[in-house]
């Protein structure tokens, strides 16, 4: 029950990597014979598959590693384009951005070669789009929002984001990795600069993701080599794990909405199934408006990684980002958002998905009734 941090690859997936890795093996910069043609076409059906999953064109696909290599491109990319003209780029993200932006973001500052801009939220992790405006208005380069929250799952109005963005000519990058294959999003229709997105949130392969981007923003590679992707990311295509994120996004394409109204159901039935038997559970984030897979809860008095070593070996949950895991601090999503010390110290993140079943529901709650009911009666 940690689909936020990944999902299992789906099968119909792993079946066409596998047959890449095994017999469509060629190298799709290799134009002198035909194993070289093939993975070259399959390089660009997949482009046209990750286009057609976020409403893009298949020529603004960029392949990478995964969304944060993505992250990092379209900002340092942008950054050291402006500084060839001696402007110093000013930069504004949400206070609960992914740490792939955060980080990014603070180490350039701390280097002196931009302005950083913070945007606040609400308790339930919801931005003020009248200070994001006054932002904008104050004149950026760059404006960074995700689409959907990794911890909380509060969902964001990207469209009018992106409206007030264009309004004043500000690029707008958005982390989508939470968010695509989940909920619908259409680059191009409502005006996005860049977009980021990683196949192993949508059942694809870890290791694999794109940055879609307008051909007309200005970028400056972070790597170089043998040019590659209009030189913007070169190297050797990793042709398997780009025909698997086409696949899973052509699959999430056909598939999304009606599995997303299911999970959402498992959800739901998870959460009054908790409520029953822990009163005194917290409900994290924009419950009218957050991903459907995600259960973002609180027990105050109780600390999560006590609950998360009781449960470990049974249930896999967890206490934020799987990004920062390990990392001996509070999550900065929750202390963003204002909450008290209980509450942030009690936090635990379920994220459901598309494999999950009934009964996987039932066991998961009782197995986490129970490691709560009995470290209250331990605690008594």
């Amino acid at each position: 029950m940690d689909y936020h941090a990944t999902t299992p690859v789906d099968s119909r997936v792993a079946d066409r990597i596998y047959q890449c890795m095994t017999e469509e093996f060629g190298n799709a910069s290799s134009t002198d014979h035909e194993w070289g043609d093939r993975a070259e076409a399959a390089v660009k059906e997949a482009a046209c598959q990750v286009a057609d999953l976020v409403g893009a064109s298949p020529r603004n696909v960029i392949f990478t590693s995964g969304a944060t290599e993505s992250l990092n491109l379209a900002i340092q990319g942008t950054v050291h384009h402006l500084e060839r003209s001696s402007t110093k780029p000013r930069i504004a993200i949400s206070t609960v951005e992914h740490k792939a932006v955060l980080d990014t973001c603070a180490a350039l500052h701390k280097q002196g070669r931009i302005e950083l801009i913070h945007i606040s939220v609400d308790t339930q992790a919801r931005l003020d789009l009248g200070q994001l405006e006054q932002t904008c208005a104050r004149g950026i380069h760059l404006l960074c929002i995700m689409a959907a929250n990794n911890e909380v799952g509060t969902i964001y109005p990207i469209e009018k984001i992106a409206e007030i963005a264009q309004s004043y000519q500000v690029p707008f990058l958005c982390d989508a990795s939470q968010a695509v294959g989940k909920i619908p999003i259409q680059f191009s229709e409502w005006g996005l600069t860049m977009l980021a997105l990683s196949a192993h949130k949508l059942y694809g392969p870890q290791g694999i993701g794109a940055l879609v981007f307008c051909r007309d923003h200005p970028l400056e590679p972070l790597l170089y080599g043998g040019g590659q992707q209009k030189g913007l990311r070169p190297g050797t295509l990793n042709v398997p794990g780009i025909v698997g994120l086409g696949e899973a996004c052509r699959l999430r394409a056909i598939e999304m909405s009606v599995d997303e109204v299911e999970i959402g159901k498992k959800r739901d039935r998870l959460q009054t199934l908790l409520q029953s038997q822990i009163p005194e559970l917290v409900i994290n984030g924009d419950r009218q408006n957050r991903l459907d897979g995600n259960l973002h809860i609180s027990i105050p008095g109780i600390p999560n990684s006590t609950i998360i070593a009781r449960v470990r070996h049974q249930l896999a949950i967890s206490t934020g980002s799987a990004c920062s895991a390990g990392v001996e601090a509070p999550s900065h999503v929750l202390r963003a958002m204002g909450l008290s010390e209980p509450v942030v110290e009690g936090a635990l993140r379920i994220s459901l998905g598309k494999f999950l079943t009934d009964n996987d529901i039932y066991q998961a709650a009782v197995i986490l009734i129970q490691a709560v009911l009995a470290l209250k009666h331990a605690m008594a």
